[in-house]
């Protein structure tokens, strides 16, 4: 299956039209794309499925339990599918049947380590500033985006861990965060600092569970292979367009394809 990736297009401010790339069988979002939402109409009536992960900046200014039912609502509605720890197996032109395991994975703050956490939570203040979000009526801070980083942790452990059944089977399965998987998706510019892992989750010991993982959130590129041995690895792929103004999008392919 060819899929074409997107994230971190952050519509509110950048301009930027994002166009089917040729022979792509699916588009996959893997979130901020406008704070606002009305960005995410730039994909109603798209010629192939859409399947969409929610980042942090769809949050921005929020409250977070109304603006899940109503960011699931918003995508019903431009035919979008959202996936919020859930799976969906979709076939290819080939015949092949994917398996895509799709949550915001939020970050842990654990990428160096419990040692670290605190160090790294303080960090991500700044972070929590500027989404201005709240759940159940408190700031979204921390200790919050943790809580929820800790349960999407244990659901996406769970769902990949999963075995085919005669009932439903798949071929391959792909993986789609906002926040990287690995250290290894730590954007270049900014190395291994506390505020790392306010982007990144040492998920590395789940790479063996997906033949790729498909994340945004680090205004960068990546595509790199991690080996498992006995001839195994995983693809770990995120096609960032990031901030013009910065220079980010330099570069930067909007029409970039995978094959699983």
């Amino acid at each position: 299956m060819r899929i074409q990736l997107l994230s971190d297009l952050h519509l509110e401010t950048e301009v930027f039209t994002p166009e089917p790339a040729p022979g792509a069988e699916l588009l996959v979002i893997a979130g901020d794309v406008d704070s606002t939402w009305a960005g995410l109409n730039a994909f109603a009536r798209w010629p192939v499925p859409v399947l969409f992960v929610a980042g942090n900046h769809e949050f921005d200014g929020r409250e977070w339990t109304d603006a899940w039912p109503a960011l699931r609502e918003r995508c019903e509605q431009l035919g979008l599918r959202l996936l919020e720890r859930e799976s969906a197996v979709i076939s290819g032109a080939d015949g092949r049947r994917i398996r895509f395991v799709g949550t915001t994975r939020w970050c842990d703050f654990d990428l160096f380590g419990e040692v670290h956490r605190e160090r790294a939570m303080r960090a991500a203040s700044y972070f929590v500033k500027v989404m201005r979000a709240t759940r159940r009526g408190q700031l979204f801070d921390p200790a919050a985006v943790r809580d929820e980083a800790l349960s999407c942790r244990a659901w996406l452990a769970a769902e990949l861990a999963k075995s085919p059944t005669d009932e439903l089977a798949w071929d391959a399965t792909v993986a789609i965060t906002h926040y990287g998987p690995s250290l290894r998706s730590a954007d270049p510019r900014y190395g291994r600092q506390p505020g790392t892992a306010s982007f990144c989750n040492a998920d590395d010991d789940l790479l063996p569970l997906a033949d790729a993982w498909l994340h945004g959130h680090l205004h960068c590129r990546h595509d790199y292979r991690v080996e498992h041995g006995a001839g195994r690895s995983t693809r770990v792929v995120s096609n960032a367009r990031g901030h013009g103004r910065k220079g980010e999008s330099l570069g930067h392919d909007g029409a970039f394809t995978i094959e699983v």
